[in-house]
Order: C-alpha cells, then structure tokens, then sequence
C-alpha cells in the first residue's frame, strides 16, 4: 500500500476557509443520501436512448457493451472510492476530483485537465437536461393541441426559467430529498415504458421489425463507437468524489452501499429498457423511445395516460439530474466568489449565488434551444468526458495510490481497462463528433425538432 503523502500539496483548500466546500459541498449525509444522489446521476432519462444505442449494435454486441461497461464502472468506482477512503485516513481529505487527480499523480496539468473535463461533462449534461425537458414538453402540447403554435425553443426557455429558481438550492446536501424522489421517478417511468413498449410489440399496429445493422462497414464502424459512447455516457458520472464529499466522516465504507444501491436500481431499469425498446423499434428506434411510442404519422402505440404519465416522470426527474451536474459549476463559482466567514445566506454571498447559477443556466438554456442534438451531445459526451473520468483515471489512481505488484491480477485487469478505454475513447470521440457534423446538415439553428 501507498505511504501517505508528507505535505498536504492544497494548503489553500482548507475547507475552514474554502465557500466551495463549506457551502456547495457541506459533509452532513448519510450512505443512502449518497446512494440517492449517484441513482439520480447515474439512471436518468439518457436510458430512453439505450434501444437507440442498441441499433448501431445489435442485440449481441449490445447486450456485451451494456454489462461489460456496467461492471467496469461499477468497479472503477468502487476503486475510486477506495483511494478517497485512502486519502481521509492519511489525514487529507479530498472532496474535489481535480484536487485528488493531481494530488495522487503529483502533475499541476492533471488538475486543470480534470476542471476542463467536468466543465464538459456538467455543461453537455445540462444542455442535454434542459433540451430534453423542452422535448417533453413540447410532447405533451403537440398531444394536447395539436394545431399549436408554440416551437421547442420556447418550451426549453420554460425549463430554463424553473431551472433558474431551483438552482438556488444552496448545497448538493439540500438536493437528498429531490435526489430520492428521482430515484421513484425513474423506475416510475421506465416500467411504464417498458408496459407501453410491449403493448406497442403486441398490437395490430406493431412497427415491422428490423433488426439489421448498416450495411455499410464503415458506417457500421463509426455508428458502433457512437453507441458504445452513449452508454457510457448513461452509466458515467464523473462527479463521484464531489458524490463522496457530502457524506459525514468518516466516508469508510459509505460510498459502496450507495453505489450498490445506484447499481441495483441500473440493472431494474437499463435491461428492461433496452430489450423492450429495441425489440419494438429495431433499428427505426428513436434517440427517445417515448417519441417512437408517439409516431408523427398514425395512432399512438401506447395508451395516452400511460405515455403522459411518463412524460411527466422523466420531466421532473431531468430538474433533479440537471441540478446534480450543475453542483460542480456551483461550487466552483461559490468559492470563487462567497465569502466562508459571512454564512451561506447573508446579502454578500446571495446576490453573487443567484446571479452567477442564473447565467450559468441561462447559458445551458440558450444552447439547448441553439443546437438540439440530443441523441448526439450523450456520445460526445460520453466519449470526451465519461471516458476519461470514470473508466481511465481510476484505475491510473488506484494502481499509483496502492501500486500493487505486476505480478497481481489487480494491476493486469487495471492497465488492460486503461489500454481498452483510451482507444474506445478516440474512436468514440471520433465518431460521435463525426456523426454530430453530419447531422448539423439536418437542422437550423433553433429548430424546433431533435435530430436523431
């Protein structure tokens, strides 16, 4: 095992003087409040995109990539965990993925690569969090009045404007009770898809079914990489230390009850959502499979309340996730610009908190409206930020922290996922911004529909 560094190399981060983690970050839960916020960061609406991912995979290579990259993350997390664990026992405890990357390899660069890469992470997340509630929004009134007027891009300043009064929340600690009400939200609408899935599969009306993958090689190359980036996206999160940090020490322990917790929850609702899509849609799936359930053309295959019902899980649930991966920009801001000896509610650190959160979410806001690429923001996503932060710095993390011998299987199955998830993660990238290009000749700015 690693000894404990001799220096604490973030001095300036002493959290008596640090607004960041005083305030965002405050260190009052318990195991199940961390398991509520990882289920929220984890099992999101992104899931409705699992038969979408499938189609540029097959059911055999989808079912592989859905289970290997379920028990990758769930074992690079666990290991994270532990190097946190590691870390508080030595007297120093990290409640910052940017200060533990650079803490534990020891290189300056590793901090701000890390700010750049969460930044991308929060950023893509809520975009695609405020974009996809618009979306549904957007569903409901086109059922309601189906002649009406009103665009995408009005529906998603709608969002953006409730985003703005609930980012006023002050702390991830505050967000336990929303975080566990989005956990009931998300088994709520994905078995209500999954019942309106297979009543779709066993009407009159069922789509033909077509499973075949594109023809072409290349073509099937890139969509493959696409798909493999959009479920890590849906299992990536990226922010688990600063997860971690809301707990009340010591965290010994804590976070694995959470993460199985999270995992439980993942495997009720990804398998179900993924086999009942994708065995309906095929490869027409939709980046939305409520939209696949809600065809332009002919009768809806799924009952109107049950559809509805959905709808209204998965918005109030994208309020709770885009409020999750906001957090970090939160707390980034608040260090920056509160005042830790004035408390979290004087008339210094208020002002400062609501405007900085509401530009930040106006910001998220106005690009969703700008570029609405859903299906195509989770591969990039996943491939430039989930990646890197939740399948490769881990384990380069674990095996510099208890640098277990090379004579280990530990150290082998360490480096092997390194190896595999920084070749997956170039050509995902790769294919996802390549995808996101070709796409871009599909829609104009503000368009009022999601390209696939």
């Amino acid at each position: 095992m690693a000894e404990p560094p001799e220096r604490d190399p973030f001095p300036e981060f002493r959290l008596d003087s640090d607004a960041g983690a005083t305030f965002a970050l405050e260190s009052k839960g318990k195991w199940w409040h961390a398991g509520f916020h990882l289920t929220t960061a984890i099992v999101g609406p992104t899931i409705l995109t699992l038969p979408y991912a499938f189609r540029g995979l097959g059911w055999g290579l989808g079912f592989l990539c859905l289970t290997v990259l379920g028990c990758v993350t769930f074992y690079s997390y666990y290991l994270m965990s532990k190097v946190l664990e590691h870390c508080e026992k030595a007297g120093r405890r990290h409640i910052r993925f940017r200060e533990l990357a650079a803490d534990v390899l020891g290189s300056g660069w590793m901090f701000y690569f890390v700010i750049f890469i969460q930044t991308a992470i929060n950023t893509g997340v809520g975009i695609g969090a405020i974009l996809l509630a618009g979306e549904c929004l957007k569903i409901m009134y086109e059922n309601l009045s189906p002649n009406g007027s009103l665009k995408l891009y009005e529906f998603i300043a709608m969002v953006t404007v409730v985003m703005i009064v609930l980012s006023q929340l002050p702390s991830f600690h505050s967000l336990r009770h929303i975080n566990f009400a989005s956990l009931i939200l998300c088994l709520g609408y994905t078995f209500l898809m999954v019942g309106a899935c297979i009543n779709a599969g066993l009407s009159k009306n069922a789509p033909p079914r077509d499973y075949s993958l594109d023809p072409s090689g290349s073509s099937r190359v890139f969509s493959a990489f696409t798909s493999i980036s959009i479920i890590a996206a849906i299992f990536g999160n990226g922010i688990l230390p600063e997860i971690q940090a809301t707990l009340a020490p010591p965290a010994t322990g804590k976070m694995v009850k959470g993460l199985l917790m999270c995992y439980t929850v993942a495997f009720l609702t990804f398998y179900s959502a993924a086999v009942s899509g994708y065995w309906v849609f095929g490869n027409k799936s939709n980046s939305n499979i409520l939209k696949s359930l809600m065809p332009d053309e002919g009768p809806s295959l799924a009952p109107t309340i049950v559809l509805g019902l959905a709808v209204v899980f998965v918005l109030l649930q994208l309020l709770a996730i885009g409020l999750v991966y906001s957090q970090v920009a939160y707390e980034i801001m608040e260090k920056q610009s509160a005042d830790v000896k004035q408390g979290m509610f004087s008339k210094r650190n208020l002002i400062p908190r609501l405007i900085l959160r509401s530009l930040y979410v106006i910001f998220c806001g106005f690009m969703a409206a700008m570029l609405p690429f859903f299906g195509d923001i989770s591969g990039v996503v996943g491939a430039i930020g989930f990646i890197p932060l939740d399948f490769i710095l881990p384990m380069l993390l674990y095996n510099t922290t208890y640098k277990p011998s090379r004579s280990t299987l530990t150290y082998w199955i360490n480096l092997s996922i390194i190896i595999v998830f920084t070749g997956v993660g170039i050509m995902g990238s790769f294919s996802s911004i390549r995808k996101l290009v070709l796409d871009a000749n599909k829609f104009k700015l503000f368009s009022s529909d999601v390209v696939d």
